[in-house]
């Protein structure tokens, strides 16, 4: 049975930082492409980051670069994110999502962002920067 299941989320102020948790059961991380997404008060479901495969590439969505660091520990199966310099608009809730290892639809940097491939989905995990 697969299964995602995300820690971390939490309150903090503007400048703080945070680091979010996934532990996947079910398959291993390093053969499929695992990421974060949020959903931002108001807004649709967006890409925050992804790493892919057995070399480890990584995406990001413009608005992280250089504050968000997206990794994975291969014997744990986990995935996680280090957010770092969070801003208010940073709140949402987060989720962490795989592609199953035989899903067709490959990760590259043009289309890791994209929700609808990814086959499964953690509970989200709520993030409130405050200013």
């Amino acid at each position: 049975q697969v299964q995602l299941v995300e820690s971390g989320g939490g309150s903090v102020q503007a400048g703080g930082s945070l680091t979010l948790s996934c532990a996947l059961q079910g398959f291993k991380v390093r053969y499929t492409c695992v990421g974060w997404f949020r959903r931002r008060p108001g807004q649709e479901r967006e890409g925050v980051a992804a790493i892919w495969y057995e070399g480890g590439s990584t995406g990001y969505v413009d608005s992280v670069k250089g504050r968000f660091t997206v990794s994975r520990d291969d014997v744990a199966n986990t995935l996680r994110l280090q957010m770092d310099n969070l801003n208010t608009d940073d709140t949402g809730v987060y989720y962490c999502a795989a592609r199953g290892p035989w899903n067709s639809d490959r990760c590259d940097s043009g289309s890791w962002s994209i929700v609808r491939p990814f086959d499964y989905w953690g509970q989200g995990t709520q993030v409130t920067v405050s200013s």
